[in-house]
């Protein structure tokens, strides 16, 4: 079973998928046609918000971890998401903002919690073996 520290780049593209999911899922749920390239159109600034924790935390090292790590990083997509999306003129309401606040917590915290429980429960099993 590999360590939480190797599993960063898995990690690092469920944290960019899911982010494409929740920017799909909001294009598909107002009808903006053109899920695919929407979504990345969407999702850029939440990606760069991520991207930036990414770097500024050093994700890779417990990229598992849920605090700090991966508050961090769902913080910092919707903050660093919503400043760019309203720089560059998109859309920033507040109920935007909630449904950003609580769909990226789910993903990006939801995953984190079932795969580091995952792994704690593996490693408890071998060494009952």
């Amino acid at each position: 079973m590999p360590s939480p520290s190797r599993l960063w780049i898995p990690i690092a593209i469920a944290d960019v998928l899911l982010i494409l999911v929740f920017a799909a899922i909001g294009r598909d749920a107002h009808a903006r046609g053109d899920i695919v390239s929407g979504a990345f159109a969407t999702a850029w600034p939440f990606l760069t918000g991520a991207a930036l924790a990414w770097l500024a935390a050093r994700v890779w090292r417990t990229p598992l971890a849920l605090w700090p790590t991966g508050v961090l990083v769902w913080i910092s997509a919707v903050l660093v998401g919503m400043l760019l999306r309203a720089v560059t003129g998109q859309t920033v309401v507040l109920p935007f903002v909630i449904v950003a606040l609580i769909t990226l917590g789910i993903f990006l915290l939801g995953y984190r919690a079932v795969a580091a429980l995952w792994l704690r429960a593996s490693r408890r099993r071998r060494r009952r073996v």
